[in-house]
């Protein structure tokens, strides 16, 4: 197999991450409020139900924001922002893929989209599932 052809994308567009990470977060909270109404009523329960409740909120707010980013294939290496590092697809589900991106310095998890990489976006497939130049598989 031989490597893809360099390309480069900017990673600005997270519209269904952020739906995702929305619904999630809605279906955490709603699911406690449930499990509180129909459990017997102390303030134990409840005081863990409003802890559990805010722990959701607060991981979906982390889970929000994503800097952008530019993501680059060389045909050897991956870069992002000009870092080098390991690119491994995590999920793939046809027009959306979360990518993991690994440095010396730690992992990076990139949701990556199809809504606003129309034009590149096969060639980033392409290339997130080929070998690097000089790669025997």
């Amino acid at each position: 197999m031989r490597a893809s052809a360099a390309c480069q994308v900017s990673l600005r567009s997270f519209g269904v991450w952020r739906a995702g990470i929305a619904g999630l977060t809605a279906i955490a909270v709603l699911a406690t409020g449930a499990w509180l109404i129909e459990s017997p009523i102390s303030p134990a329960l409840m005081m863990s139900a409003g802890v559990a409740s805010l722990a959701c909120i607060a991981l979906g707010a982390s889970l929000w924001r994503v800097p952008s980013a530019s993501l680059r294939w060389d045909g050897r290496a991956w870069f992002l922002d000009a870092t080098p590092g390991a690119l491994t697809v995590a999920i793939d589900l046809g027009p959306w893929m979360l990518l993991r991106f690994t440095t010396r310095a730690g992992v990076r998890w990139l949701p990556v989209q199809r809504l606003g990489l129309e034009a590149q976006w096969h060639a980033l497939r392409c290339a997130v599932y080929s070998p690097a130049a000089g790669d025997p598989s």
